[in-house]
């Protein structure tokens, strides 16, 4: 079936009775629904009574002349776009009418071929009006339902984690106890089969406490103050270099811009990023980190590059999602929980987080902070 489009509701109001009446017969009876009134306070009860699209009024009433009712008018509707009638065509009336919230004015006496389009590009403005305004209303409700959904989900997997902690710990804590107490007594396989649920149930542990902090994090309220991330890339530095005592690692740190943001956060991310670093340029005969940073576009951006093992780019769509792992466990030690914890920090703080690399030559993973 075809769709039913609404006739334009104007409502015009002119003082004087026949030019109100001739604007009302002449508009087009199938576009336009004309109402009209000879006052102000009328039309404003109109207003109040049935929607209207479009105000139609003379500048010079009596009582109430027609700025005075246009402003009245949108405190009812905001939406409504108003047209001035005036007589008195000079720059003084058309700034004076616009400042009033009017998109155009018409000079008497008028001609249908001159009212007509000015009406046209009025409507056309307030149906891009509600327009925005649906949608403005609909990313609202969107937004809303995505937070609740957000919170549920985050409330489930501190849930689910929290209370597998538990029997996890026992778990592994039985199998140590039986290594420790009846391993002597064992033959090689049942031995190497309590060793592999050992060991197994403390990688588990590991990721629970990743995932535990994960979901932390969307409760946690930032603590935003200035933030003097040069001194805080050396501190991490300074650290990683004391728990991988007995390398030679080179790290660079150029002149790094300080940011607004939470301290500890922030720190985080360094600690996530530099950590990796750290850990992926075992191999390298000269490992080599460098850590950067600039201004650009209204956003700090930070750096940090090493010449390690890489990463196929192809996969770097899943790379800061949560238990990603793109390196052999055997080979490379972790949870796959570190880049989906630094992606979520920078997020909350408005920024970016992205990443290049090629296999066997390094990575280079970059974030922003908006000044």
């Amino acid at each position: 079936m075809p769709t039913t489009v609404s006739k334009a509701r104007i409502l015009v109001v002119d003082d004087e009775v026949a030019q109100m009446k001739a604007l009302c017969d002449t508009l087009p009876g199938d576009d336009y629904e004309a109402v009209g009134f000879t006052d102000g306070q009328a039309a404003l009860a109109e207003l109040r009574r049935a929607r209207c699209d479009l105000l139609l009024a003379d500048l010079m009433m009596p009582g109430m002349d027609g700025i005075t009712l246009l402003r009245a008018a949108q405190e009812i509707d905001p939406d409504l776009v108003g047209i001035i009638m005036t007589g008195d065509g000079t720059i003084t009336t058309a700034v004076e009418a616009m400042k009033a919230g009017a998109l155009d004015y018409i000079l008497k006496p008028f001609k249908l071929s001159v009212v007509i389009p000015v009406l046209e590009r009025a409507l056309a403005v307030r149906r891009l009006r509600l327009e925005n305004a649906e949608l403005a209303q609909r990313v609202r409700e969107r937004t809303t339902e995505l937070e609740a959904a957000n919170r549920e989900l985050e409330a489930f997997s501190y849930s689910v984690a929290h209370d597998l902690r538990g029997p996890l710990s026992v778990i592994v804590g039985y199998a140590e106890t039986l290594i420790e107490d009846h391993a002597a007594q064992w033959p090689e396989g049942p031995g190497k089969l309590v060793g592999a649920i050992m060991a197994s149930g403390e990688h588990m542990q590991r990721l629970i406490d990743g995932l535990l902090r994960l979901s932390r994090l969307g409760r946690q309220p930032l603590s935003k103050g200035a933030v003097d991330t040069g001194a805080l890339v050396r501190e991490v530095v300074d650290e990683l270099r004391r728990q991988h005592d007995g390398r030679e690692v080179t790290v660079h740190v150029g002149d790094i811009p300080a940011c607004v943001g939470d301290q500890a956060l922030l720190r985080q991310v360094l600690v996530n990023l530099l950590a990796n670093a750290f850990k992926f340029t075992r191999a390298r005969e000269k490992p080599l980190i460098t850590v950067i940073g600039w201004t650009e576009a209204g956003e700090r951006i930070y750096c940090v590059r090493d010449n390690g093992a890489g990463f196929d780019m192809q996969q770097a769509d899943k790379l800061f999602s949560a238990f990603q792992r793109f390196h052999d466990s055997d080979q490379y030690e972790g949870t796959g929980i570190g880049l989906s914890i630094a992606s979520r920090i920078v997020q909350r703080h408005g920024g970016r987080i992205w990443a290049t690399a090629e296999i066997g030559k390094g990575a280079a993973f970059y974030f922003s902070i908006p000044d």
